[in-house]
Formats: structure tokens, sequence, C-alpha cells
């Protein structure tokens, strides 16, 4: 009897360890960037492109494939920091910036004749910076630091501010650019948690705070992946880029350069890209009505990130109050774009704009390759412009004489 039941439950486990064996495990869902991919496009060899996340010798980049317009000149700055993205200056000439694959946060001293750096703070959710009143502010996707007086005391110590500003836990488009605003609040952009979808109430906007955290507004909603804006010398107006979503083509949707006229303006995500193209997979009825529509397109893909007014008086008068837009380059399109500085150029209204290149050099055309990543401008006070290089470490100085 006893041995019937032994083999009576040997034959069920053995049953139920084949039938679990033949039930498939469910597939893991498709990484983030893959997100919004039609079936047609399955087989698609697209992807994110890899950062190089090490140090690259002065020697080793080639800066004499880069072009600029007559009397310009660019030469390498500093190098040895790898990720380097947005920067902000101190008033004591020592730069900040932070990084997005490293959790980095950089100090840049120079001398007069060369430049040294040491990481600040490391191992932070995709920090960007800014420096306000000798302070310089830290945030990342899940912290804020603030660290007082860091020029002249290299040893501060962080003051932590995080629950202040009750940041949105989910990170894809939630890395930040940082800024202080003309009227002294902290503008910070909270992007899509997604490639295309409804995003929520806490995504796809543009905030400010008070610099300790406090009074909270959304300023801007529809706004899918803003990593970079500055305010207009003139109007006061902000200008912001913004990335269009993946997977619509090679061609479209653009690339977007906005103008903020007022608060409260809807900039169009999920439902209305670039100029007015209508999504085709999130749905509306008059998906563009009530929407702010770009300045200008940027182009499809091509990633855009800091956008810099220039104020300075070293470039031609041309280029006095001209926007610099720095387009880190395309990976969701076969032929790649960007991967450049652009000037936009505009009359007293913001109109009649146009857009000619200025650094150019980082691609290669004939073979659809690229060496650099150009990400972020920061004007210096003797009128010359530092770009940084995401993809080398390196930042560059852009001078102009006669």
């Amino acid at each position: 009897m006893f041995k019937k039941i032994a083999v009576c439950a040997a034959l069920v486990s053995i049953g139920l360890g084949q039938t679990m064996a033949q039930t498939a495990a469910p597939a893991a869902p498709p990484p983030a960037w893959k997100q919004g991919m039609p079936a047609d496009m399955a087989n698609s060899t697209l992807a994110p492109l890899a950062g190089k996340l090490t140090v690259t010798p002065a020697a080793d980049i080639p800066l004499n494939k880069l072009k600029l317009p007559p009397g310009f000149k660019i030469e390498i700055w500093s190098t040895g920091t790898p990720g380097v993205r947005a920067m902000s200056r101190g008033e004591g000439g020592k730069i900040y910036a932070g990084t997005r694959g490293l959790g980095r946060v950089y100090e840049i001293s120079d001398n007069g004749q060369e430049r040294t750096s040491r990481v600040l703070v490391d191992k932070l959710n995709q920090p960007a910076v800014t420096m306000h009143k000798g302070n310089l502010y830290v945030m990342a996707i899940d912290k804020v630091l603030r660290y007082d007086g860091i020029e002249a005391n290299p040893n501060a110590q962080p003051v932590d501010m995080t629950a202040a500003f009750k940041l949105p836990p989910l990170q894809h488009h939630n890395w930040k650019y940082l800024s202080f605003g003309p009227d002294g609040k902290l503008y910070v952009p909270f992007g899509a948690p997604c490639n295309i979808c409804e995003p929520g109430a806490e995504y796809a906007q543009i905030r400010r705070y008070n610099a300790d955290g406090s009074g909270m507004e959304v300023i801007a909603t529809g706004v899918r992946n803003t990593v970079g804006f500055d305010w207009h010398p003139v109007t006061k107006e902000m200008w912001f880029s913004d990335h269009g979503r993946d997977w619509m083509g090679d061609d479209t949707p653009d690339d977007e350069l906005n103008r903020m006229s007022k608060t409260g303006l809807n900039f169009g995500f999920p439902y209305c890209h670039a100029s007015g193209v209508a999504d085709r997979d999130i749905k509306k009825d008059k998906p563009c009505d009530g929407v702010t529509l770009p300045v200008t397109n940027m182009g499809p893909h091509a990633a855009v990130m800091g956008v810099t007014f220039y104020t300075g008086n070293m470039f031609p008068a041309e280029y006095k109050n001209a926007l610099f837009v720095a387009r880190k380059g395309s990976w969701n399109r076969t032929k790649k774009l960007g991967f450049d500085v652009v000037a936009v150029t505009t009359d007293a209204e913001g109109k009649n704009v146009k857009t000619a290149p200025f650094l150019t050099g980082f691609k290669d055309d004939a073979d659809n390759s690229f060496w650099g990543r150009p990400t972020y401008m920061l004007q210096m006070p003797d009128g010359s412009m530092l770009v940084s290089d995401e993809q080398l470490g390196a930042i560059y100085r852009i001078s102009y004489a006669k």
C-alpha cells in the first residue's frame, strides 16, 4: 500500500514538473527605448549610441576635423571629465558640471595655463548642476543637494534638500537640467517617463521652485524631454529645446525649439509633435488645438541639448543675442543627423528664424560615423564660449579674432 502511494506521489510530482516546464515564463518587457517600435521595424538595428565613459587624452582628439565660420578658433580647454554635460561657472572661476551615465559631478579649476578637475560627488542618479549666489545646487532623479560656498571651501558638506522638492520617481527622461531664471527661481524639467504615452500629472512638464524648494509651480506642460533652456536677453522669455519621439520613421517628428511667451502653455506631447504632426499611437481628436507650436524645428531625432543666448562682445555683431543650440546627434535614424552646434537668429519679435551651421565635423557623412557629441555651451567672461563633448569627456573653447 505504502509503495503504491509513493509511486503515485512520484508520478504526480513528475507530471507537475513537466507541466511547469512546459508553461513558458512571461517574456521580459522590451527596454524602454524600444517602446513605440512598430512591428514592421522589429528587426531594426537602430539602438541608443553607447557613450565612451573613460578618459580620452587630448592627443587622441581629432580637433583638426572641426569646422567653424571664418575668424573663429577652437582649442581643447580641458579633458579628463568623462561624460561631461551641462556646465555652470562660479564667481571665482571654477566650473561645475554634471554627467548622466557616470553619476558624477566634476569641479574644474583653471590657473590661467591649465585646467585640473576633481570628482566632487559620485554615484548619484544622473545629476545636473547650477551655481547660484555662491552655492552649488545638484539635482539627481532622486536627490537634491546644495553645497554652500563650495569654491572657497572645497570640503563643504552638502545640505540635503530632497524632501522639499518632492521628486517623482520614474527614471526614463527624468534626467535634469537646472538653471535659475531672471526671477531668481530654480527651473527644472520633468520629462515623459516613456517614448510615447499619456504621462500623468507629474511628468512631461517644466517646473519652477523657490531656491529652498518651496513654492513649486508647473509652468509648461506637453514637454516630452527638454534638457536645455535659456532666457532671451531682451524679452526675458524662456526658450527651450525638446526631443521628439522615436519610431515614427527617419524623418519625423522633428526635435523642437520652443519659446515660452507666458506660463501655462501646452507644447503638445503626447498628441501633437513638431509643427503639427499628430501622433500615430496616442490619438486625440484635433490633437494640435491649443498647442503652442515651435519657433522652429531642429531636425528629426537630432537630440537637441543645451541652448545658450550669446551676450558677449568677442563674436561678430550678427551673433549678439543669437541662440546657440547643441545637437548631440541621432540614434533613431538610418542616416545620422546632428552632432553639431547651430546658431539660431530671429528678429526682435522672435520671428523670421534662420538656422545656420556653427560648429561641425564631429561626424563623417561618408561612412555615417561620429567621434564626438557636443552637448552644452557656457559663455565665459571674456566673450569666448566653452562647448562640452559628452562622448570624449572634453571641453572646447571657441574664440574669435579678426
